[in-house]
C-alpha cells in the first residue's frame, strides 16, 4: 500500500472519486508504457504517471490476469478518478475477484503530485464500500510494509487488524491486515 494516507488538508475539499475499471486493451497498452494507445480506448483520460515505469509491473500483472480470466477486469486495479476535477490521480482496486474463502485484497497508489489531498482515503473508502455490497466478499485484506506507519494508521481507522506477515518478492516483508467485509466503519 502506498504512502498517501492523509485526510484532505484544510486547503483541499474531501475528494469525490470513483474507481474506473479498464479493459484488456488499456491494460496491455499501459503495461508497455504506451500512454497514447491506452488513451485511445480508455473511458477517462490517463496521465503519464499511470504509464510510467513505476506502474508498468502492476499493469503487466493485471493484463495477464484479465487475459486469463476476462471477468477479473471488473475487480483488478483501475483508475482513481476525481469526479470534480475530471482527473486521473492514481490507481486502486483489488488484486482479483474474491477467492474461495470470500477474501479480496486491496491496493492503491496516488500520483505523487496529488498526494496529501485525501485521495488514498477516498479510494480506500470506495473499495471498502464495494466489498460491503458484494455478497461473495467476507474478508478484506491489505498488506503494508512494516515501515509504512501512515498506511498502518489509516488501515486501523477502518477496522483492519494485523493477522500475520508475508514475504513479497517485489515489495519485501509485508504485514497482513484484515477486516470483515460487513463491518461498520467510521474512518475516524
Amino acid at each position: 500500500m502506498p504512502d498517501d494516507h492523509h485526510a484532505a488538508t484544510p486547503n483541499w475539499p474531501k475528494p469525490d472519486v470513483r474507481i474506473v475499471q479498464l479493459a484488456g486493451p488499456e491494460l496491455d497498452s499501459l503495461a508497455c508504457g504506451d500512454l497514447a494507445g491506452a488513451n485511445a480506448t480508455s473511458p477517462v483520460p490517463l496521465t503519464a504517471y499511470l504509464a510510467g515505469p513505476d506502474r508498468r509491473g502492476l499493469w503487466r500483472m493485471r493484463s495477464g490476469q484479465v487475459a486469463a480470466d476476462p471477468d477479473a477486469a471488473a475487480w483488478v486495479t483501475g483508475i482513481i478518478w476525481d469526479r470534480r476535477q475530471l482527473l486521473a490521480v492514481g490507481t486502486a482496486g483489488y488484486h482479483g475477484p474474491p477467492d474461495a474463502s470470500g477474501m479480496v485484497e486491496i491496493g492503491y497508489a496516488v500520483d505523487p503530485v496529488y498526494r496529501r489531498r485525501g485521495y488514498a482515503r477516498a479510494a480506500l473508502e470506495s473499495l471498502l464500500a464495494r466489498a460491503t455490497r458484494e455478497p461473495r466478499v467476507r474478508t478484506v485484506r491489505v498488506t503494508i510494509s512494516p515501515d509504512n506507519t501512515a498506511s498502518s494508521r489509516l488501515a486501523s481507522q477502518y477496522g483492519f487488524v494485523e493477522v500475520g506477515e508475508q514475504w513479497d518478492d517485489e515489495d519485501g516483508l509485508e504485514i497482513i491486515y484484515e477486516t470483515p467485509a460487513d463491518q461498520e466503519r467510521t474512518g475516524a
